[in-house]
Parts: C-alpha cells; sequence; structure tokens
C-alpha cells in the first residue's frame, strides 16, 4: 500500500518504490481524484477505504487463470445470455468502500451491464473472482473480502492457482456476510449459487 510522501512513495506490496513528484495523501485519505493523477506505469491501483493498494503485472499462472475463467466462465454467460463477463483492469466503484477496485474477472447481470464507451462500472457485480497472486493473498483473503462482502457482492471466488484450489462464498440474506459455499480442489467439479447450473472442472483452470 502506498502512504504520503513529497518525492517518493514507499510501497512494501511491490517491495521498490515509485517516484512521483508531488505529494501525495495520507494514509486512509486518498480519493478517486487522487487516483486520476497517478501514473500510467503498469501497475494496478485500487483504493479501498481511502488506502491505496498496488499490484505488478502478474506471472504466467496468475494469467492462465485468468484467462480460462474468462472463456469458461464468459461462454457460459454467453450461452445463457445471462450479462457479461470482465476482467482486470476495468474500474468498479463500490460506493464509498472502494473507488475504484479492479476484479480479476466479474459477472455483471444483462440489465445492469456497461454501454458502449463506459470506462467503468459504477455498481455492485452479481460475481467476482480474485486469482491469488503471492504478494496479494492477504488483499484478496481480508482487504478485498471485506469490501466486497460490505458491498453486496452476492458470490466471491478465491482462486489460488498454487494450491489449485478455488473458495465459492455466497452471500447470507439474513446476516449479509460471507458463508463458505464450498471448496473445490483437484479431480472437482465447482459449484455456483449465483449460477446454479454451472459446472467448471477445476483442473482445467489452472497450468
Amino acid at each position: 500500500m502506498i502512504q504520503s510522501a513529497a518525492l517518493t512513495v514507499p510501497t512494501p506490496l511491490v517491495n521498490r518504490p515509485i517516484p512521483i513528484q508531488t505529494q501525495w495523501p495520507r494514509l486512509g485519505q486518498w480519493t478517486y481524484e487522487d487516483y486520476l493523477r497517478l501514473p500510467e506505469d503498469g501497475k494496478r491501483y485500487e483504493i479501498i477505504e481511502g488506502v491505496l493498494y498496488v499490484s505488478n503485472a502478474p506471472n504466467y499462472d496468475h494469467q492462465f487463470t485468468v484467462s480460462k475463467l474468462d472463456r469458461l466462465l464468459g461462454g457460459y454467460i454467453d450461452q445463457h445470455q445471462l450479462g457479461v463477463v470482465l476482467v482486470a483492469p476495468f474500474e468498479v466503484h463500490l460506493s464509498d468502500i472502494a473507488r475504484p477496485v479492479q476484479p480479476d474477472v466479474f459477472f455483471i447481470t444483462r440489465e445492469r451491464q456497461p454501454r458502449p464507451g463506459d470506462k467503468l462500472f459504477n455498481g455492485v457485480a452479481e460475481l467476482i473472482v480474485e486469482v491469488i497472486s503471492p504478494s496479494s493473498t492477504r488483499t484478496d483473503r481480508y482487504i478485498k473480502f471485506s469490501a466486497y462482502e460490505r458491498a453486496g457482492v452476492r458470490e466471491y471466488w478465491l482462486a489460488d492457482p498454487r494450491s489449485r484450489f478455488i473458495e465459492v462464498y455466497t452471500l447470507l440474506n439474513e446476516t449479509q456476510e460471507y458463508s463458505l459455499h464450498g471448496q473445490f480442489g483437484p479431480g472437482e467439479q465447482l459449484r455456483s449459487v449465483v449460477l446454479p447450473e454451472l459446472v467448471l472442472d477445476v483442473d482445467s483452470l489452472f497450468v
């Protein structure tokens, strides 16, 4: 995450400084306007609860899983004309909780999908998938987990290429909290609550 600095912004998530010749907000005070001033340097920037999170370009294992989810999940959504599946980088604004967040893969229903030319989606996706990288474990498992839960994302998947498991969490109507629907690993088939007829072979999603 990034904190305020005059000349250099420390970035412990990526283990090296980014030289930026300007003054930046203190931790917890970042806004979308600050985000718009960040450099276009190939990194993914996200602001959650006023804190800036930075991640480098992902590795092959990560992108393989993102690509497979995009193709298989997207194919199912297209076949049933349910909406659209998008992948990062694309901005999602979750009210004041996160502006922006850029999920690896997410599903938006047909009634709410962005219009041609839109640069962001202002609202809550039905389903979000984050593919865990070594540097993103805490962010995906705790920071984003809490943000998506509070925003009302109905289903959240955590895909881990290292363990080759996918955890599926669904939002309980009674408590508005996530409950583990299932942990699906090698040789198993993933099942979804939001998409009850969807069946994905877990082995096909990892290198």
